[in-house]
């Protein structure tokens, strides 16, 4: 641990200079103390280090010094290979540590060499730019463990998982050939055929996994980004059902992030309200706009609408005082 610390306090130094003890403690997670022993055994290695006392002092790097410690190593490349994934996600699969020292030896590097780019007067994009992908409000559901799982799918063997499907109570067991692991608006995803047809199983809702004796059997020609984008194209290809609704104008945004490419068409219907047209596999699927409350009506077709209305009559049934 003590080889690695002085990596990172050697890597900080080659991005800042100068840095205070206690700014190094903390980023370190060590004491004062250990912070002036570290420097001191950089200093006897050769390392141009040293501490310097008084109100504006701290640990110093000795201007014009270019340590090339910014070689990535293998972990570390893989780390960043991922990229995208949140501090969430890194750590699930066990690449947190690793990913943080990768960052670190870049911004060195960019600190040994400020004019590379020709922009050495600009901030770096990395200071503008912030990618999340975590979904709102969203809690970690996955039961298992993923880094444990994505390196069973190196062997690239035949699996046998439980499984349950969102509408069903108890757990059935599946044999499957993997493709891979994608992480999507905060939820993991299994990809893999599944009697020779590529299907997604949500993480939270698998419960065991074991490897058989058996190499997966994918498809010819297929990969895990193939894989996942046809079934991508299939979740979010719009219906056959053609659902049309009147909204309140103050809901499209809203309705714009819910329903995303199952919206067809928006029009002004009246003052304050729209007429949107909403594409659905079936109509059973009008179940989604409940959450819309008495801000919608639907118009058409009727079978949507008696649908809506079974659905609140119910509603209102169990929310009866009388219900209780």
């Amino acid at each position: 641990m003590k080889a690695s610390r002085l990596l990172h306090l050697l890597l900080l130094l080659q991005t800042r200079q100068r840095i205070t003890t206690t700014e190094l403690a903390e980023r370190l997670e060590v004491s004062r103390r250990t912070v002036l022993r570290d420097v001191e055994a950089l200093s006897t290695a050769g390392v141009p280090v040293y501490a310097e006392r008084g109100r504006n002092g701290g640990i110093v790097l000795l201007p014009g010094a270019r340590l090339d410690a910014s070689h990535l190593e293998p972990r570390e490349l893989e780390a960043l290979s991922v990229a995208g994934l949140d501090g969430q996600q890194l750590e699930r699969l066990g690449l947190t540590a690793v990913h943080q020292t990768a960052a670190r030896k870049i911004a060195a590097r960019q600190a040994a060499a400020p004019g590379a780019l020709g922009v050495s007067d600009l901030p770096r994009l990395a200071d503008l730019v912030l990618v999340e992908s975590a979904a709102w409000l969203a809690s970690p559901g996955a039961e298992v463990d993923i880094a444990d799982l994505a390196s069973v799918l190196r062997h690239r063997r035949r699996m046998r998982i439980g499984y349950r499907r969102s509408a069903e109570e108890q757990v059935s067991m599946r044999v499957v050939d993997p493709y891979g692991l994608v992480a999507k608006s905060g939820r993991w995803y299994l990809v893999a055929d599944e009697e020779g047809t590529a299907r997604l199983f949500a993480l939270e809702r698998l419960s065991t996994y074991e490897l058989l004796d058996a190499p997966a059997a994918l498809r010819a020609g297929q990969t895990l980004r193939t894989a996942w984008a046809a079934l991508k194209e299939r979740t979010e290809t719009p219906g056959r059902v053609s659902v049309t609704v009147r909204l309140r104008e103050s809901r499209l945004d809203l309705a714009r992030r819910v329903l995303g490419t199952r919206i067809h068409d928006v029009s002004t219907a009246e003052q304050g309200w729209s007429t949107v047209v909403i594409r659905y596999p079936d109509v059973e699927s009008v179940r989604q706009l409940l959450q819309f409350g008495d801000h919608i009506e639907v118009l058409t077709p009727e079978a949507a609408r008696e649908r809506i209305h079974q659905l609140a009559r119910d509603l209102t049934e169990r929310h009866s005082p009388s219900a209780r």
